[in-house]
């Protein structure tokens, strides 16, 4: 039985939000938490136990405190309030790659499992764009550089990439943790100069062939390509629709949206975040764009040798 949620499809410079059916979050929420990340239909390799292959260029990032968009709902003085507040959310040790995993890599992984090429991919888990700048199912084309950031992929294929490789896709906060960056300092969300710069890239129009992932400058974590190059999955991408207490999600649309949605925000200098949120809040996850890439993470053991 196919469990999705349809929403409107915009691009990549004006994403409308939409009703996300709860099914859906309830399903990926479910997976990403058990560490389901191998294959998802039973007639795919299972990933997650394969061998992986040459480990990825990641880096280490130590972790920290990651301050959500939006305000959290938390419990008043007595059992009937429900109050707004910033709540920040502690990210653990973890590793992420470098830069966007590209064409040239995401062709090693669709030779190696063939139900991820582009004639042979279930519907059920990426749509009729999928790896559609593509020459063909091993061939590349002079619309997919190799060295570009690979685009078309849906989250199912990204994270059967990741499995593949021995990690994950990142999470929201994790992915968050490390944008918030600019060349020297790990936290820079608070620098308007920095803010105008975010500005400045969101807002520049799409290019039909991509350029080649590295070319920007790395930032105070030593990770590249976040902001000017292309959107990325991220593992829990439809989380911010969903608050974790029943009672509360009947009335989330009208508290994350609109002119709601505008008061309910944590910092309202940081356009560029609430364009990542429209954006992630638009996505399905067998969703395909020409501007839509990954790169993935994976987790590094804490205290007591467990990740």
């Amino acid at each position: 039985m196919r469990i999705r949620a349809r929403v409107g499809r915009s691009p990549i410079g004006g994403p409308a939000p939409t009703v996300v059916r709860l099914a859906l979050y309830v399903l990926l929420a479910c997976t990403a938490a058990a560490g389901g990340v191998g294959a998802v239909h039973a007639g795919a390799t299972n990933t997650a136990a394969a061998t992986p292959a040459a480990g990825p260029d990641r880096v280490a990032i130590e972790g920290g405190l990651y301050r959500p968009l939006y305000r959290q709902p938390v419990k008043g003085a007595n059992r009937d309030t429900v109050l707004r507040r910033i709540v920040s959310v502690t990210v653990a040790p973890f590793e992420l790659d470098r830069r966007p995993v590209t064409n040239a890599q995401y062709l090693e992984f669709v030779r190696t499992h063939p139900e991820w090429r582009r004639s042979r991919v279930s519907r059920l888990y990426a749509d009729a764009s999928y790896l559609r700048h593509w020459h063909g199912d091993l061939e590349l084309g002079e619309q997919a550089p190799p060295q570009s950031p690979v685009v078309h992929v849906s989250w199912f294929a990204a994270r059967a990439y990741a499995a593949a490789h021995g990690g994950r896709l990142p999470t929201v906060a994790e992915w968050e943790l490390v944008a918030a960056a600019d060349e020297t300092r790990k936290d820079a969300t608070r620098d308007p100069a920095y803010l105008a710069r975010l500005r400045e890239w969101y807002s520049r129009p799409a290019t039909r062939v991509l350029p080649s992932v590295g070319a920007g400058a790395r930032n105070a974590w030593g990770v590249e390509d976040l902001h000017a190059l292309v959107w990325e999955w991220t593992l829990d991408f439809n989380s911010a629709l969903v608050s974790g207490e029943s009672r509360g999600d009947a009335s989330l649309e009208r508290s994350l949206y609109c002119g709601a949605g505008a008061s309910n925000a944590a910092d309202f200098a940081d356009y560029a975040a609430f364009m990542r949120f429209a954006f992630r809040a638009s996505l399905e996850a067998d969703f395909t764009t020409g501007q839509l890439g990954f790169r993935t993470a994976r987790s590094l053991p804490v205290a007591g040798g467990k990740p």
